[in-house]
């Protein structure tokens, strides 16, 4: 049995995994928001549970809260980056302050997570890391412009991460779920809606969610499973993938940018230095 520390495990894809990691018998050290999101899983699964109220968003409350967690249970196998959330808007709608939280949160959170953990996990000689990205790390869609800033920037750390740590023993797997029957939507922040983009593709795809004509068939149940068996994967998945528009989506998007690429070969080689 192994012991994760997994963020942001009030709900969605982290409450799951987390049920699902006691089921089995693993040890689970979860944050949350809100200091009694887990007291039913407390309850019932007591010292094999480790609970800590964190906001990602305080650097010095998340190396507080990781250094404590090694301190208390010793070795920790797999850091799960999890915490995170949506800003649902057109890029000029959205407010000053929304931005900087959905940064601070999803990117600044994550590199803080991973950042405090690492001395702990080279001290003690390997681990794994799993950063939970989206499809939408890969690909993109009209009104979710600073979700997918986020989510490609901590793919690209993440990537980097990987080559400088895997000495160290140390797995790094972006997790890329595609849409999920999870409490995502509902937690999406939006932001006023300007008129002006009554006709775009940006409130096409705000029409599109609200009406309920966007496909969730994303099954939680079974990424979640995947995501645990992953990290008995050798070698180590540098990404996962979950779901049909997840392999879908993020494939079309790939071989557009390779195609476009490719187009700009003779290009690309004629700004080179002459002999």
């Amino acid at each position: 049995m192994k012991t994760w520390f997994i963020t942001g495990t009030s709900s969605g894809i982290g409450r799951v995994l987390t049920e699902k990691l006691l089921e089995q018998g693993h040890r689970v050290a979860a944050t949350v928001r809100k200091a009694d999101a887990l007291n039913d899983l407390k309850t019932q699964y007591a010292d094999q549970l480790w609970i800590a109220t964190l906001d990602v968003t305080d650097t010095a409350a998340v190396k507080s809260v990781v250094n404590k967690a090694f301190a208390e249970l010793g070795h920790i196998d797999i850091i799960v980056n999890n915490a995170g959330y949506a800003l649902f808007c057109a890029a000029e709608e959205a407010g000053d302050e929304q931005i900087r939280h959905q940064i601070d949160t999803n990117i600044i959170g994550s590199i803080q997570v991973i950042r405090a953990a690492l001395p702990h996990l080279r001290k003690q000689g390997g681990g794994r890391i799993l950063q939970i990205s989206s499809a939408g790390g890969q690909t993109t869609y009209p009104n979710f412009s600073y979700y997918h800033t986020t989510k490609w920037a901590v793919e690209g750390f993440c990537d980097t991460l990987a080559q400088e740590v895997a000495p160290f023993n140390i797995g790094v797997t972006i997790v890329e779920p595609g849409a999920h029957k999870t409490s995502f939507a509902t937690a999406m922040v939006e932001a006023p809606f300007i008129e002006a983009y009554e006709n775009t593709p940006a409130h096409d795809v705000r029409r599109a969610i609200a009406n309920g004509d966007f496909p969730i068939n994303g099954d939680v149940n079974k990424s979640v499973e995947a995501i645990i068996n992953s990290v008995e994967v050798s070698p180590v998945p540098r990404r996962l993938a979950l779901g049909r528009d997840a392999y879908t989506d993020m494939r079309a998007s790939l071989v557009a940018r390779l195609e476009a690429l490719d187009a700009q070969k003779e290009l690309a080689l004629s700004c080179e230095i002459s002999d």
